[in-house]
């Protein structure tokens, strides 16, 4: 077929084409055309897709259920929508990968209940991932269990003829399409696509940053490693590079020389002015915090402030948060609070967002704006009780929001944890260290009466064990680190656990006199016993403490293998592993809580009404 559409292009070579799969893009492609222009063609020709109805019911009974799909394999559509019903399509968020899970489909599912509780009275919903509850067929009054491309997203659209449709509530893959759908005359329902657009393009955010006096780490776009390299002397090394085109932390990379740099332009990138990267500064030692909210284009409510666990440089996908935040002064709160309310309504927002902070230096700073349900919306939503969504669905239709108390987050006398979960042991070889790309496949939210509390749950939820004795294997890189880490191993000492520390790290532990710190040898140094392999096959480790080190010059040569080695062993026998210097300290003083404390077994309350 491939070769059939490289000759002049007739009307039933098309129809053929589309019934054995060919999209639009992909004809296109080969006959060097836009998929745009192909879309026209066919549809001048009459070759449209119908629509069919999946039988349920395997032939026993005639199947009623709103279950469709499109296909070019008929002649007929299963059924006609009624041309007097107002309806709205809402975008789910395609199937489940890392990046894109549950919680996409929790807004979905959400948004389609908040549109029907708003008095619309038909909603559809275009999705293809049957292990959702967005494609459960009485959720909605029709589902299109179809792909979230714009050729489908248009055809299923022709067919409709909705009103309009939501694309903010099936996260990056739904709002990715939002311009598209708009300049084929798609009326976006809630937030303009010209402000969506504003957000996701770095140059016009940051202009409007920079109107409303509000700082951002230093950032450029470049097109050649020259101007690169210029922009890295004039701010320093740690950068963090991106080409312009990616989101959600895909093809990232942290560099620390010049080496690393003109490596990453030339290999990882294609960087030319039509594919510039965009390379911004990374702050080390930064907090990093999330904004969720809802915005009806005037009042903006704030669902909560949330605290990354981890310092800034872990993917938000990949760090464990806490609301209310534990390190944050009432000054920087407050000026959260107010860069919150002037972003939002700067961008006209109408629906949901999330707003991504670093706090440097009692200094904040503005990372980036998602106009659209993020992945900890529901986590935010079940602890304040206020359905977010349920809001958004308002805001989106041009309803105003309801008058709520201010700083919600802060009033329920409770902390909230949510505790990301991996599937490192299924990935082969995979790494455990966390960076600014997105690694998790899921994640697990808990609450308590305490910070420790809400964090012990979160940690046995996921997977790890909290042992009340035992031997903790400590191998720390850098000297900065060594020191940070420092009280947390005298904390461990004093509640009894046996301290084991390779070479170094026991040299280091000794000069302190922590005491009765034994050592132990590399994997790779078999010979040289007690070795750490052995210790572990043998169960002698409960937990380890393996944060690598900060420092230029390991960063120059990479990973240093042993310490990949002792992470990889301890995944596939499953014990704990703590990598960075703030998860061990929460981990190790969770671990003096549950001494005298037992965690709190309460049911998850209901959201609260806002009418």
């Amino acid at each position: 077929m491939e070769k059939r559409l490289k000759e002049p292009i007739t009307s039933e070579l098309l129809r053929q084409a589309k019934r054995l799969g060919f999209s639009d893009k992909q004809i296109g492609r080969i006959v060097g055309k836009d998929d745009l222009e192909i879309r026209k063609i066919r549809k001048d020709a009459g070759i449209i897709p119908v629509v069919k109805q999946i039988d349920t019911l395997a032939g026993e009974w005639p199947a009623k259920t709103n279950y469709l799909y499109l296909t070019y394999g008929g002649t007929t559509n299963d059924f006609e929508v009624s041309s007097e019903q107002e309806r709205i399509a809402v975008l789910g968020a395609g199937p489940y990968r890392i990046g894109s899970s549950v919680e996409f489909d929790w807004g979905t599912v959400n948004m389609v209940w908040g549109l029907q509780e708003n008095g619309v009275k038909e909603v559809s919903v275009i999705n293809c991932n049957p292990e959702t509850v967005s494609t459960d067929y009485d959720i909605c009054d029709r589902l299109y269990f179809e792909e979230l491309t714009l050729e489908r997203i248009l055809d299923v659209a022709d067919f409709e003829k909705p009103k309009g449709i939501v694309t903010a509530a099936g996260g990056q893959t739904a709002n990715n399409l939002t311009s598209k759908l708009a300049k084929n005359g798609i009326k976006i329902i809630g937030t303009a696509y010209e402000d969506i657009d504003k957000a996701e393009n770095r140059s016009k955010f940051s202009e409007v940053l920079d109107e409303l006096h509000i700082l951002q780490p230093p950032w450029r776009a470049f097109s050649n490693l020259a101007d690169a390299k210029k922009f890295a002397n004039t701010v320093g090394y740690p950068l963090l590079v991106r080409p312009s085109y990616v989101l959600s932390g895909a093809a990232m990379r942290v560099v620390w020389s010049h080496e690393q740099l003109k490596r990453y332009l030339e290999e990882a990138t294609n960087v030319s002015p039509d594919y510039p990267v965009v390379i911004t500064k990374f702050m080390l030692n930064s907090l990093e915090v999330e904004v969720d909210g809802v915005c009806d284009g005037k009042d903006v409510i704030i669902g909560a402030i949330i605290e990354h666990i981890e310092s800034a440089g872990v993917h938000s996908g990949d760090a464990m948060m806490c609301i209310p935040p534990w390190r944050l002064g009432n000054k920087i709160i407050e000026t959260i609070t107010d860069y919150t309310t002037k972003i939002a309504t700067a961008f006209s927002i109408r629906g949901p967002f999330n707003l991504q902070f670093l706090v440097n230096a009692d200094q904040v700073y503005v990372i980036e704006l998602n106009i659209r349900a993020s992945r900890s919306m529901p986590f935010v939503s079940k602890f304040v009780r206020i359905n977010l969504i349920s809001l958004a669905a308002r805001a989106v239709l041009g309803k105003p929001l309801p008058k709520l108390p201010k700083d919600m987050w802060r009033k329920t006398n409770s902390y909230g944890i949510k505790v990301p979960q991996f599937s490192f042991m299924q990935l082969e070889g995979a790494d455990i260290i966390l960076g600014v790309e997105m690694q998790s496949t899921g994640e697990a939210a808990c609450f308590g009466d305490s910070f420790y509390d809400a964090l012990a749950k979160g940690l046995l939820s996921v997977g790890y064990s909290l042992p009340k004795e035992g031997s903790a294997l400590i191998t720390i890189g850098g000297a900065e680190n060594k020191e940070k880490l420092l009280h947390t191993t005298l904390l461990l000492k004093s509640l009894g656990y046996k301290i084991l520390a390779t070479e170094h790290t026991a040299e280091f532990l000794s000069d302190k006199r922590i005491g009765n710190v034994d050592v132990v040898y590399k994997i790779s140094e078999p010979q040289r016993k007690p070795n750490i392999a052995d210790f572990l096959y043998q169960r002698k480790i409960n937990f380890i403490v393996n944060v690598p080190s900060t420092s230029t010059l390991e960063k120059y040569v990479g990973m240093l293998y042993d310490e990949y080695q002792i992470r990889r062993k301890a995944v596939e026998l499953g014990i704990p592993v703590l990598t960075t210097t703030e998860l061990a300290d929460s981990f190790v003083k969770t671990l003096e809580w549950l001494r005298n404390n037992e965690t709190t077994k309460k049911p998850l309350e209901q959201y609260e009404s806002f009418d």
